[in-house]
């Protein structure tokens, strides 16, 4: 028996994505979809959400799920570590996954292991122009793990300039918005005379296929907040 699922943010690049995966595979069905302005209550009788839209519709959205003990994925951007910590913990399954890349889960790693034998570091982060948050959730999440890796031990100083970028978690985040561009995050971490780039791109979205897959399979059996690519794989 396939397992249904209400696809929040149908109409956007991601939500259309995870429709056609849906579709196509032989355990799930498509059970509602939904834009940004849709009543959700017609994802009730759904077995899972999938939700892909802005912060302030996610939130509503995720509430609603809770509400409703209907696990959710979240693919939106903008659930920051503070955002997240407000949840509860101990209900149906929120699923937060900043990218479905798997190589952007495994860059992110990497970079917050090498983050440990670095004091100078900066992300620069590349979207499509249609993106409409900066800076990405994916580069939030990266500078978070950084900071984490590192024992929240200050980088070196000098983030007090406007074209720093924006700091978060106290790594400076450079955000370009691009023609012609779909997703590229790079992050530089600077020592004695070398420079370590971990750099991961994506050429179209369907480098998210695998990552939604699993992440939705995933939320159907789970309980309680899972943050990033890594909780799921």
């Amino acid at each position: 028996m396939t397992k249904k699922i209400a696809v929040v943010g149908a109409t956007g690049r991601m939500g259309k994505l995870a429709l056609e995966l849906i579709a196509d595979s032989a355990d799930l069905s498509v059970f509602a979809t939904l834009d940004s302005k849709s009543e959700l209550t017609s994802a009730l009788g759904a077995d899972a959400i999938f939700d892909v839209t802005r912060l302030d519709v996610s939130t509503e959205v995720v509430a609603f799920a809770q509400a409703n003990s209907i696990p959710i994925v979240v693919g939106t951007s903008g659930w920051s570590a503070q955002k997240l910590s407000s949840l509860d913990a101990n209900g149906s399954a929120v699923v937060v996954i900043p990218n479905f890349s798997v190589g952007s889960m495994l860059a992110s790693r990497f970079a917050a292991e090498a983050a440990k034998f670095f004091d100078s570091i900066e992300i620069v982060e590349t979207h499509h122009a249609g993106k409409v948050d900066s800076p990405s959730g994916t580069a939030v999440r990266t500078a978070e793990q950084i900071a984490a890796s590192r024992g929240n031990t200050p980088l070196i100083p000098g983030v007090g300039q406007e074209a720093r970028g924006e700091i978060v978690a106290g790594v400076p985040i450079h955000s370009l918005r691009l023609e012609g561009a779909i997703a590229k995050q790079s992050v530089l971490l600077g020592g004695e005379s070398e420079l370590l780039t971990i750099s991961h791109e994506a050429s179209s979205v369907g480098a998210y296929s695998a990552g939604i897959l699993a992440s939705i399979r995933f939320a159907l059996g789970a309980t309680g907040v899972h943050v990033g690519l890594e909780s799921v794989l």
